[in-house]
């Protein structure tokens, strides 16, 4: 079995990564459908890149995002500068498959992490940051409770055009509030 659930949904499952799916991840973050709404259109991913930066983060708190009826990898997720002292981290995913955004695979995602970072990891304050182009993240994000608490203007240079940075939080007390999250 190449992946292993690790934190399981009711469509998915987060496994740890693998650095054999490094030639998937070159793909999507080579695609700017993907790579402009996470702000590395500029970049080019390479081969022997990709594969570094998983060996160094396959021990981290990085989840490969997997469908449970076909363990497809579809993206990943977790947490970036986690600083379990202060009990805050960083939040990031990416649904690679143009044919699985838009359907509730990322607030699936992000739900399971919530529920890791808030409950097994005992985080107060997750973060994220968001273009504002990305309006349809902004609203998954407002529905899973993270609210805006700042902007950096005009930071990001997309097709001719500046667009705000949006910074936005949930804080454990917050997302305790919302229904919780039904497993099957």
């Amino acid at each position: 079995m190449k992946y292993f659930p690790k934190l399981v949904g009711s469509r998915l499952y987060l496994s740890p990564m693998n650095v054999e799916d490094a030639p998937i991840y070159v793909k999507w973050l080579n695609d700017k459908t993907v790579s402009e709404n996470i702000g590395l259109d500029m970049k080019v991913t390479t081969l022997e890149g990709e594969k570094e930066w998983l060996k160094k983060n396959l021990n981290n708190y990085n989840f490969a995002i997997i469908l449970k009826e076909s363990d497809e990898l579809i993206g990943n997720c977790g947490f970036d500068e986690i600083d379990l002292i202060h009990r805050n981290a960083k939040l990031s995913i990416l649904i690679g498959e143009e044919e699985k955004r838009g359907q509730g695979y990322g607030k699936e995602a992000i739900k399971l992490l919530l529920e890791y970072g808030f409950n097994n990891l005992n985080l107060n304050n997750i973060m994220l940051n968001v273009y504002s182009f990305n309006t349809r993240a902004i609203k998954v994000y407002e529905s899973l409770g993270f609210k805006k608490f700042g902007t950096r203007h005009k930071s990001h240079y997309f097709k001719g055009k500046f667009y705000d940075e949006i910074q936005m939080e949930i804080l454990k007390d917050e997302y305790s509030e919302i229904e919780p999250f039904i497993y099957v």
